[in-house]
């Protein structure tokens, strides 16, 4: 009886972040003159997997992509967002958008949802003509970290983050990137029951 009671005490002390409720793993990785996101691909509610085709990385651009982590129906909300934004910039400045540019937009479309925000995580990577590797990641109300390495986003964040410390290393080539990220983003997914079921890598 004791046992029962402590056993239902910490289940009722536990609470689920609403960013856990789909589960999703997302990494960017810089490389020499190269960039790469990666993400899985399983669909959940919790610890029941639905399917294992989910996007959740998307293209934005010839040489620009975009990884949401979170509530997978916002997620598809902020895609069709992030879509119309780009095509309105396309049609008034006649010109693609920088990946610089198109994080500050990320940013902002979040934080102007603060007060009641969407529950995503982005990831935004690309390659710059004048700038070359582009990373950043968000929090849910848009505040970016920059780096120069490698940013991580999802409920495998932790995990992701041990395995890149270890594995990644300045001045990797396309393959040895792709290599990299692909083993990097496999181990870590293997510690996270809310993620895995496959993975995509792209690489610019």
């Amino acid at each position: 009886r004791i046992l029962h009671c402590l056993l239902t005490s910490s289940a009722a002390s536990f609470q689920m972040s609403i960013l856990q409720y789909n589960g999703s793993a997302i990494v960017a990785m810089v490389g020499k003159d190269c960039v790469a996101i990666a993400s899985d691909m399983r669909y959940g509610i919790q610890q029941q997997t639905i399917a294992c085709d989910m996007k959740k990385v998307f293209q934005m651009g010839d040489k620009l992509f975009i990884g949401l982590s979170g509530l997978l129906t916002d997620v598809q909300t902020l895609k069709q967002k992030f879509d119309f934004k780009l095509k309105m910039y396309s049609l008034r400045e006649n010109r693609p958008m920088r990946p610089k540019v198109f994080s500050s937009l990320v940013s902002s479309t979040l934080y102007e949802k603060r007060f009641g925000p969407y529950f995503v995580e982005p990831v935004v990577a690309g390659l710059d003509a004048k700038e070359g590797p582009f990373i950043a990641a968000m929090d849910l109300i848009g505040a970016p970290v920059f780096a120069k390495d490698f940013v991580v986003s999802g409920t495998t964040s932790d995990e992701l983050y041990g395995v890149c410390e270890a594995f990644w290393k300045p001045n990797m080539g396309p393959d040895e990137l792709f290599e990299t990220i692909s083993q990097s983003l496999l181990a870590a997914v293997d510690r996270d029951c809310l993620a895995g079921w496959g993975a995509i890598v792209h690489v610019m």
